[in-house]
């Protein structure tokens, strides 16, 4: 499997699509805004608004809500601070990153529209470009951003990890597509090294690709607990792999393709996003914390509906690979399957769901 090919949140005009169903990814924007506007604010100690223009980009940019709150929260605490110290504020560029199967028509066009009703109320002139491409290599020239944002994207791999089959081909994670509480430790193991390998290839990118000083806002899935195969790390791809085995137990898909699938994505442990920065050596961590959210929204007290709206935002972000894997011809099976599984689970409990944020500076010219 190609990621930088196959990996894309649902687009266009159908239901599933990452613009209608951002769920926990949204409540997670707005419960981390105020990290943002400190990164913004904290741009100003290094004269960065005596600039004139401010480059900005937004890497995993998707289509939907997250991308035009981000463009607003940057711009309004801009405007606001350099009110506040009665300078002229520099205009700003912005960058919007993503893969290439990411639906860039929609995004543009939605962003239009934000654009007319805030007309009124803009004072800073804003630029927006479109900028495809992996982020696990540059993506910009030398030298050219001052604040680099990325929220529930870097935890996704450049590839599905080395070392999941045996010396005779065998698949070691059976039954499963990430890892779980009956995978061997050599699975575990070969997705850290594959983090490992892809964060510090992500820093290196970014380090040449920022002004010294520039700041960086990174939200990913994380995990608290030192078990990667906790519940807060593997909920979506155990049930996940669950509607799939039952689309196996019925003949409609080769169990062969099954034990052969693992996810490219990785939830990391703060420790381990520290370390790596640690090692990599071009910045510095400003701040660094997790946060953790019920994955459903609680205040619903209808089981179905609940379940049904999980069902949908994982379908949003899962489909393109699931697809890829499968087959298109099995997809409505799958995601049917799999909104039983979560309606039932849900009468049992309430899954969480983890974010590590962190806040670099770059500290190397």
């Amino acid at each position: 499997m190609d990621v930088k090919e196959t990996l894309f949140m649902n687009g266009g005009e159908v239901e599933s699509t990452y613009a209608q169903h951002p769920g926990f990814t949204q409540k997670l924007t707005s419960i981390t805004k105020h990290i943002l506007v400190n990164a913004v604010h904290s741009l100003f100690s290094e004269d960065f608004h005596r600039k004139k223009v401010l480059n900005v980009a937004d890497l995993g940019c998707a289509a939907g809500p997250n991308t035009f709150s981000f463009i607003l929260t940057v711009k309004e605490s801009l405007e606001r601070k350099c009110k506040e110290l009665n300078c002229q504020p520099p205009e700003l560029q912005f960058y919007l990153s993503d893969l290439p199967g990411n639906d860039f028509n929609s995004l543009f066009k939605d962003l239009s529209r934000v654009g007319e009703d805030q007309k009124s109320d803009v004072l800073l002139p804003c630029f927006v470009m479109g900028a495809p491409g992996s982020f696990y290599g540059r993506l910009f020239p030398r030298s050219m951003l001052h604040l680099v944002h990325s929220s529930y994207s870097v935890h996704w791999l450049s590839q599905v990890p080395k070392g999941l089959t045996s010396k005779e081909g065998l698949p070691l994670n059976k039954g499963k597509i990430y890892i779980s509480k009956t995978s061997p430790p050599v699975v575990a193991a070969a997705y850290l090294a594959q983090f490992k390998e892809d964060f510090t290839l992500f820093l290196k990118s970014r380090a040449e690709e920022m002004v010294q000083n520039g700041r960086m806002v990174l939200i990913l899935n994380g995990r608290q607990a030192s078990d990667p195969w906790c519940q807060e790390s593997c909920y979506h791809w155990e049930i996940l792999a669950g509607a799939i085995s039952e689309m196996v137990s019925q003949g409609l898909v080769d169990e062969e393709k099954l034990d052969s699938f693992n996810v490219p994505y990785y939830t990391p442990l703060q420790e381990e996003v520290q370390d790596i920065v640690d090692k990599e050596g071009s910045f510095a961590v400003e701040h660094l914390e997790t946060s953790t959210l019920a994955i459903v929204d609680n205040q619903e007290s209808d089981t179905r509906a609940k379940g049904e709206e999980l069902a949908k935002n994982i379908r949003c972000f899962t489909e393109s690979i699931i697809s890829y894997q499968f087959g298109k011809e099995i997809t409505e099976k799958v995601y049917h399957k799999l909104t039983q599984i979560v309606v039932k689970d849900l009468a049992n409990r309430s899954p969480t769901s983890t974010a590590v944020v962190v806040v670099l500076s770059r500290t190397t010219g």
